[in-house]
């Protein structure tokens, strides 16, 4: 992305969360920032690479991209580091030796949580991370606090010199509030000062660091007690007091705009007598939080009395709608009627692939192939599970596919025997946690073939840049993967490496049909870009001429959104039997002409788009007016 030029301090501007951390990031005078791209987290480091003065990367996955900030605090610069939940399960294995070693510029950590499951596998809690790692976690409520507590974050890690994690979750990332915005700091680096005894973590080196953290605890939650961040809120009405952070707390405000509250932002350490004392100006007190109840129980542990989980639900956000009946119900009060209406009927809208997308080939292939197990993986391509393809049989996690093939394999049984096991992957999954499990299946000799998509981008969550497409985060040139050589670096059999256009259906069919048969891993890369990447290029759009349509419904089997059903119908075989109809149109506007739909049509219906001219329009026109 191109740099700009920063709006000037004391400006207001209306950001996301996302924005609002970047530019905070940029303003604390950070010098070295990296991630990789996660879904609510994505646009925080997109954004940050449009700053001067500072360095950012896409890095090739998320424990590589915090061990890059963490060489940059190690060596006395403030860095930043950001990506979803998940995302700190990759990095986990750094962190939980970082929290030992701390670090001496300023780290700020932002994990992003997807309460509500928007865009994610599971619904995990990161606010779990700061009491298994012993690290301050701050949690803000809207864009404004997600810029004041990112700035604040720096001044925290240093005075403690520890890493400092802001949770943040979807609603507060891509919601936009008004925030108003300062001047940067100019950067610092005292540079890396040798110190093995700190910096060299040997168990012998460990093991002095562990009762330092333990003093650290207690200096945090002093602090957590006395911080601005959690403060008290007093209501008239006494019968319910409540506990909340970040979105939660706006959904407490506004259901119960009359209650005492105390609102968390600096949460872990919990400020356990901050919490006695809201006890003391309520009835009742409620612990509302997403997603676990982690503050419930430490408050209950230290001898508070408190509802949460037991009234409200342990997923999902806790929304107003969610709150009042809820609290209704415990005060024995009527459930409000604005509260329990049935949920708006809309017309389902399922995700699917993109038209013309390349992946879109490769599942209609693998649809027509028979007797498969198929381990799927993250990113676009987890889409092939869904209709009309139903070609994947497992999803867990990045990289996964590559472990739990093996497995397959490995672990048949006497009903397997027979089975073809294929692992897909895309080009960015493959490099982030991939690599590793092709490595393992060549040495461990796997019967499983895998399949290779690279559409040049991490797609899923926007069309990132990655090692595979050869341009960096500022879309500059850089070293590009040959996936090929890669592959073939890591054991597989050059004759077992096929390169195919996964647009080329019968040759896609064809290689994949044989490659199942071989007894031994085998690679099949596909190679086209992403079709919302500037990779890409249109080609003349197609059409069905409807006097040849028979209806049979072969292209719909392809999946493609730019193919529509107009009607339906029925047909009887000459053998009795009656066949299902399917009458279609492509929509030639968004139709990009990659000739999928073409290739599985019998009566070759399907022909290039001639679009009217002004001139016949006209005439068209003049003739029906006559």
């Amino acid at each position: 992305m191109a740099a700009v030029m920063p709006a000037p301090a004391s400006s207001r501007l209306l950001m996301s969360g996302n924005e609002a951390v970047a530019r905070a990031v940029w303003e604390s005078g950070v010098k070295v920032a990296a991630a990789y791209p996660g879904t609510p987290a994505t646009e925080m480091l997109e954004v940050i690479s449009t700053y001067p003065d500072l360095y950012a990367e896409w890095s090739v996955n998320e424990k590589v991209s915090l061990e890059v900030a963490i060489g940059a605090a190690y060596a006395g610069s403030r860095s930043f580091c950001c990506m979803k939940h998940v995302g700190m399960n990759v990095a986990s294995d750094a962190l939980m030796t970082l929290t030992l070693t701390g670090v001496m510029g300023g780290l700020v950590i932002a994990v992003a949580d997807d309460v509500g499951l928007s865009s994610s596998q599971n619904e995990q809690d990161s606010r779990y991370w700061g009491r298994f790692a012993h690290l301050p976690v701050l949690e803000p409520a809207d864009s404004q606090e997600a810029y004041d507590m990112t700035r604040f974050g720096y001044v925290l890690s240093e005075k403690f010199q520890v890493p400092v994690i802001l949770r943040m979750t979807t609603r507060i990332n891509h919601v936009k509030g008004l925030v108003t915005v300062g001047e940067r700091e100019a950067p610092g680096a005292a540079g890396f000062k040798k110190d093995p005894a700190r910096w060299v973590m040997t168990p012998a080196g460990a093991s002095k660091r562990i009762p330092l953290m333990f003093e650290r605890d207690k200096a945090l939650r002093q602090m957590a007690e006395a911080s601005e961040l959690n403060r008290l809120e007093a209501g008239a009405d006494r019968r319910v007091g409540f506990i909340a952070s970040g979105p939660a707390y706006m959904h407490v405000r506004e259901a119960f705009p009359n209650a005492p509250v105390l609102k968390l932002g600096f949460s872990c350490p919990v400020p356990v007598e901050k919490a006695r004392q809201l006890a003391a100006l309520a009835d009742q007190v409620v612990v509302v939080e997403e997603v676990e109840p982690l503050v419930e129980m430490e408050l209950k542990a230290a001898g508070i009395e408190v509802l949460g989980k037991d009234i409200l639900p342990r997923s999902g956000e806790l929304s107003p709608q969610i709150l009042k009946p809820a609290i209704a119900r415990l005060l024995g009060e009527p459930v409000p009627e604005t509260t329990v209406a049935p949920p708006m009927q809309v017309f389902p809208r399922p995700p699917t692939m993109c038209v013309a997308c390349p992946h879109l080939g490769v599942y209609y292939t693998l649809s027509q192939v028979k007797n498969l197990t198929i381990a799927g993986d993250i990113g676009c391509y987890t889409l092939g599970a869904g209709h009309p393809w139903n070609a994947l049989d497992t999803c867990i996690s990045m990289g996964a596919s590559m472990g739990v093939a093996l497995g397959l394999d490995k672990g048949r049984g006497e009903a397997d025997k027979d089975k073809r096991i294929l692992a897909v992957i895309g080009d960015s999954t493959f490099m982030h946690m991939g690599m590793q499990g092709l490595l393992d299946i060549v040495y461990n000799k796997g019967n499983v073939t895998v399949l290779l998509l690279d559409n040049r981008a991490v797609g899923m969550t926007g069309g990132q840049n990655n090692p595979g497409n050869g341009y960096d985060i500022h879309d500059n040139e850089a070293p590009r993967i040959d996936f090929v050589k890669l592959v073939e670096s890591l054991g597989v059999k050059t004759e077992r490496i096929h390169k195919v256009d996964p647009y080329q259906l019968p040759v896609l069919f064809k290689t994949i049909r044989e490659e199942v048969k071989v007894p031994e891993v085998s690679v099949i890369i596909t190679d086209q870009p992403c079709v919302l990447t500037k990779a890409y290029h249109k080609l003349k759009p197609y059409e069905v001429a409807e006097d040849k349509c028979t209806g049979c419904g072969n292209c719909i089997e392809v999946g493609c959104p730019a193919i529509h059903v107009t009607r339906r119908g029925k047909e009887v075989k000459a053998s009795g039997r009656e066949v299902d109809l399917a009458f279609v149109r492509i929509e030639s506007s968004v139709c990009t002409g990659c000739g999928l739909c073409l290739q599985p049509c019998a009566p070759k219906a399907i022909q290039h788009h001639e679009p009217v001219s002004p001139i016949k329009l006209v005439k068209a026109v003049e003739e029906v007016a006559q």
